[in-house]
């Protein structure tokens, strides 16, 4: 199928039943169902990706923490400044570059982190019982490759993707 064969399918396909919105819904109402419950908690999503990744990598510099969360450096220290106000990271001069800060989970940025995490899961339990479990691992692949197809458009574009 040539290129204009296709661009003209796919104009012709009704936008409801079109995958990257399809993909899009879902996203919508994943990060709507984190958000809601993350507030409950005084947490942004961004900020909840910070206390995920410090938990499972330990100390971190802004830079990783910002390509770990798929936001600016500028946004992340900002992120992490309030955070610090809070006293949910520490964040120490790194020993192999002075200027580097790196930010750690305080142990009230822990409780907080295992507080949110049980009720964040609820929704990842409640997704998996909704398919078999044949069901949710094609699922899983289905996202994967749909996700690889997604970054592989996105860099032919000459774009860098989200993370």
């Amino acid at each position: 199928m040539n290129l204009l064969v296709e661009w003209e399918c796919v104009m012709e396909a009704p936008v409801d039943e079109s995958l990257c919105t399809r993909i899009r819904r879902s996203e919508q109402a994943l990060m709507a169902h984190h958000e809601a419950v993350l507030r409950g908690y005084g947490l942004t999503m961004t900020q909840y990706t910070v206390l995920l990744a410090l938990s499972r990598e330990g100390g971190m510099s802004g830079a990783q923490l910002a390509r770990s969360c798929g936001v600016t450096q500028q946004s992340m220290s900002s992120v992490l400044a309030n955070m610090e106000a809070k006293r949910l990271i520490r964040r120490e001069a790194s020993p192999v570059h002075a200027k580097v800060q790196i930010a750690s989970l305080s142990e009230a940025g822990r409780e907080l982190l295992d507080r949110a995490y049980q009720e964040v899961a609820v929704l990842e339990r409640a997704l998996a019982d909704a398919f078999t479990p044949s069901e949710h691992a094609a699922l899983g692949e289905l996202l994967d490759r749909a996700t690889a197809v997604l970054i592989g458009q996105t860099r032919r574009t000459g774009a860098a993707p989200a993370s």
